[in-house]
């Protein structure tokens, strides 16, 4: 055991992702996992916290119940200054609640996300894939891949499964990109907060009334639900299921440009469900990591983390840890191969909050990527790249391309 550090390794989260590559990390996390499984680092309110890069300290983090993602303890690390008072509410996503109510408002849903219902959807995934792939092609041989291909296709699969209005995208849209940018005030959030909630509840309402076949309708006819409780499933679902894999779409289509000797492994049924194991791996877009606050002592990594501290485990960093994704048969595991065996991979986190939709992730990104690249052999980039910096799911704002 050692004693706290009282200087932190990194001196403010989120860290900026400037002067790294930007395909990986912000190198502040990068130098942070190189010195230590668990190092020490300060919130945006100047609180302490721990930084867990380890991947054998991630999961413990993630799996073990002595730590909590109960967003209302008074000590749970936020990394939007201010934000405590004005964005806890009592009605959080079960996704930042403990077992027994975490686990009781997921199973609502679980059943939507299985694999066995996912591969049923995966002719319908294609419909939509082909049809964008149609759309962006028509008349044309320039594109914004991420405009016109990768954020329609996850936002088309999502409303249709949680019976939301496709034409209401803009809106959503807009209001997804306030929620989970860095850059945005308290009071810009509280207020998307809002609007997207009310959103949610008017259309719960409307599903009560006249129930159909999808998430929402499910949900809103349930008696011990809440149109609150629905409406925070619904934001839930709604931001990330379209979100995170419009982000990994058009991230691994702009690493697989720059490496297009990999790309032939797509068109192997048998290679390519490896092969977006390993981009989501490299990818992972959760750069800032999955907060966490210990409920008792907890020898970790070398280090004692105290009742009441805070930790911010690091996926991306774990992802990359070389004695796990190693090898002297593979590449260094911050580089992209598409052979490597990634299945331990935790871009979905791990334990009872592991991302309940990544079937269907992993459906999309195998058909959206293995069609982009059969129907557009010649893709390429045409224009500079834009990375979206500035927030929580790290993503591309723009990737212009011609075929």
């Amino acid at each position: 055991m050692t004693a706290t550090p009282t200087a932190p390794v990194v001196p403010l989260l989120p860290a900026p992702h400037s002067g790294g590559c930007p395909f990986g990390p912000p190198p502040a996390y990068t130098e942070a996992a190189a010195t230590a499984p668990m190092t020490r680092a300060e919130l945006p309110d100047g609180d302490p916290c721990w930084l867990a890069t380890g991947y054998a300290e991630v999961r413990t983090v993630l799996s073990d119940r002595r730590f909590s993602a109960d967003v209302r303890h008074p000590a749970f690390p936020l990394l939007v200054a201010g934000a405590r008072e004005r964005l806890v509410t009592d009605n959080p996503t079960f996704l930042r609640l403990d077992d027994p109510e975490h686990a009781r408002q997921r199973r609502m849903v679980t059943g939507d996300f299985l694999v066995k219902r996912v591969e049923a959807l995966r002719p319908e995934i294609q419909r939509i894939v082909d049809e964008a792939l149609d759309r962006m092609t028509a008349g044309r041989t320039t594109a914004d891949l991420v405009a016109d291909f990768a954020l329609p296709v996850p936002s088309l699969v999502i409303c249709s499964l949680l019976g939301v209005p496709y034409e209401d995208r803009d809106r959503f849209q807009g209001l997804s990109r306030t929620l989970l940018s860095r850059e945005s005030t308290v009071e810009q959030l509280r207020e998307a907060q809002e609007e997207v909630l009310d959103y949610l509840r008017d259309l719960t309402a409307r599903k009560r009334a006249r129930p159909e076949d999808d998430v929402l309708s499910r949900l809103a006819v349930r008696d011990d639900l809440s149109p609150d409780d629905v409406a925070s499933t619904g934001v839930l679902l709604l931001i990330a299921g379209h979100e995170t894999t419009a982000n990994m779409i058009s991230l691994s289509t702009a690493l697989l440009l720059e490496q297009p000797e990999q790309i032939a492994r797509l068109a192997d049924p048998a290679a390519l469900p490896g092969a977006v194991e390993e981009l989501l791996r490299l990818l992972t877009i959760v750069h800032t990591g999955l907060p966490r606050v210990a409920l008792e002592d907890v020898e970790l990594g070398g280090v004692t983390v105290r009742a009441g501290e805070g930790v911010i485990a690091m996926l991306s960093t774990a992802n990359r840890d070389e004695e796990v994704f190693g090898g002297a048969d593979h590449r260094p595991p911050d580089e992209l191969d598409l052979a490597r065996d990634a299945r331990r991979h935790m871009a979905f986190g791990f334990g009872v909050h592991q991302c309940l939709g990544q079937p269907l992730a992993r459906a999309e990104l195998q058909i959206a990527l293995e069609t982009l690249f059969r129907r557009l052999p010649g893709l390429r980039l045409t224009g500079e790249r834009e990375f979206r910096t500035e927030s929580f799911i790290y993503g591309m704002r723009s990737l212009p391309v011609t075929w």
